[in-house]
Order: C-alpha cells, then sequence, then structure tokens
C-alpha cells in the first residue's frame, strides 16, 4: 500500500538529545564558577552567600553543577522531543504519531488540514476538529502530502468568537469546560487544556487560543 510520510528528520532529534544536555552541563559549570568571576570586583554587595558558595569542596562542586545542568538539559530535550511529529498518509487513514502517542483518523473524515502556529490541525467535513498535534514540519511538505485538502489558513477563521462566562448559548456542561479550561490555560498546564479541549469538541465546539484567550464556534451536525 502506498503511503506518504512526512516526519521530524532523524538528525534534527539527535541534534536535540545531544545539543541541549551539553548546553546545560555548560551552563551548570557556567553557573559554578560565577562566585569567584564576581568576587573579583571590588564594592560587590551582598559577598558573604557568594562565598559560603565559592568555599565548596573541589570538584564536586564543579561535578555537582555540571550533572545537574545535563540532567535539567535532559529534561528541557525530552520535552522538545514530545512535539517530534511523524505524519503518515495511505489510501485509507492519516497517522499523527509522537513520541508515547499515535492518533489515527480514517481518510475519509478529513476534508482540511492546515498549519496554525505551531500545530497541525484537521477538520472533518462539518468542520468539526478531528486532530490537532504539535508540528514544527515543513509545510511546504505537508502541502504536498495531503493535496487537495491542503488549507494555508483555517477556512473558518472568521466564524470564531471569544469566549466570556455566560454567555446565554453556551450550555452549562461546556460553560463548566470553558472555566477550568481558562483556569488551565492561566496556569500553563497544557495537557490539562489539551484534555479539556477535546470533551468540548465532543459537545460541538471548536476552539482557537489567542493569548490564553479563548475563541470558539460551533459545529452542526455531529
Amino acid at each position: 500500500m502506498d503511503e506518504t510520510i512526512v516526519a521530524t528528520p532523524w538528525w534534527a532529534r539527535v541534534a536535540v538529545w545531544t545539543a541541549l544536555p551539553a548546553a546545560g552541563a555548560g551552563l551548570g559549570w557556567v553557573i559554578r564558577e560565577v562566585p569567584g568571576w564576581v568576587l573579583r570586583i571590588p564594592f560587590v554587595p551582598v559577598r558573604g552567600p557568594l562565598r559560603l558558595v565559592d568555599r565548596f569542596d573541589e570538584p564536586w562542586a564543579t561535578l555537582g553543577a555540571v550533572v545537574l545542568g545535563t540532567i535539567a538539559g535532559l529534561v528541557l530535550a525530552g520535552l522538545v522531543d514530545r512535539e517530534s511529529l511523524t505524519v503518515r498518509i495511505s489510501g485509507t487513514q492519516v497517522t499523527l504519531t509522537r513520541p508515547g502517542t499515535t492518533r489515527a483518523v480514517p481518510r475519509s473524515a478529513v476534508a482540511v488540514a492546515y498549519r496554525e502556529g505551531d500545530q497541525l490541525v484537521l477538520l472533518g467535513p462539518t468542520g468539526r476538529e478531528v486532530a490537532r498535534e504539535p508540528s514544527h514540519l515543513s509545510v511546504a511538505r505537508l502541502a504536498a502530502a495531503f493535496g487537495t485538502v491542503w488549507s494555508a489558513q483555517d477556512p473558518y477563521a472568521g466564524s470564531y468568537r471569544r469566549w466570556v462566562p455566560d454567555l446565554p448559548d453556551v450550555p452549562a456542561e461546556a460553560a463548566a469546560l470553558f472555566a477550568a479550561r481558562q483556569q488551565a490555560l492561566d496556569k500553563g498546564d497544557i495537557d490539562d487544556a489539551r484534555d479539556l479541549r477535546e470533551e468540548l469538541a465532543r459537545l460541538g465546539f471548536v476552539l482557537h487560543d489567542r493569548k490564553k484567550r479563548q475563541h470558539f464556534r460551533r459545529v452542526d451536525g455531529l
């Protein structure tokens, strides 16, 4: 079966896992050396705490700082790599894969595909959102892979309006989800905001976030 694949280049993923831990290790070393450098400057205030830090035994202090920096770099690399998307398009389905998660959508259910910021969005024939995944893939490659269903922008861009509490045409169940999601956005809880977006999608709401403000449109014919 013919299959078109658009993936994050392997060398880019290797670079992330190599460069970020190395940068973290370097930053750890720099932070360890900062107190000594600062203490060489005359009239620097708060010299007591700086002297205390500078007296830590070597080479353990430097080694500890480098190890902690490396660990921080590995954590950051893992967060970045979570957004390494692979798109597989066959005659029957579209599969979106990231480390730890896979979502498959029937190809017949994808009427529009477009890029919104750093996310790939797939819409169904009724305008319902059927998939949304972080993506830094080439727009040109995605456009070639999706063909005629690819759009340069959201075709429903003019249909959104801002959510505020107590809108009369938003059912109570959806209003509670909107309120909970707003709290998640304010706290920067990306995972919870994503889960609540999917819950609202099941109720017929398609969301677009602008600077932590929720905008939505209703979908008929679910």
